[in-house]
C-alpha cells in the first residue's frame, strides 16, 4: 500500500531555509533505499518535505530520519551563531 506525507517547516530567515536544503539535498537525490522518494522544495521561507513510500514503516522511517537531519541541522547553527 502506497503512503504519502507531507510536512511544511517554516524558518525565520531564508539563510537558514537554503542551508538545510543544500544539507538535505544529497540524501534525496540518493536515497539508501528505494523504499520511499523524497521531494525538497522552498516556498518562500518555508521548506515543503513530501515522502511517498511503499509502506508506514518505510514512510515513518523516512520522516523521523528527515525530521532529526533538520533539528540537527538547526541545532549546528545555533550553535555556530553563539559564537
Amino acid at each position: 500500500m502506497k503512503t504519502k506525507a507531507t510536512v511544511r517547516l517554516k524558518f525565520s530567515s531564508k539563510e537558514k531555509l537554503q542551508t538545510v536544503l543544500n544539507s538535505l539535498k544529497p540524501e534525496a537525490e540518493n536515497p539508501a533505499t528505494t523504499r520511499a522518494r523524497t521531494l525538497l522544495k522552498q516556498e518562500d521561507k518555508s521548506l515543503v518535505l513530501s515522502i511517498e513510500a511503499d509502506d508506514t514503516v518505510a514512510l515513518r522511517a523516512s520522516l523521523n530520519a528527515y525530521l532529526r537531519w533538520i533539528n540537527s541541522i538547526l541545532n549546528v547553527l545555533e550553535v555556530l551563531e553563539t559564537r
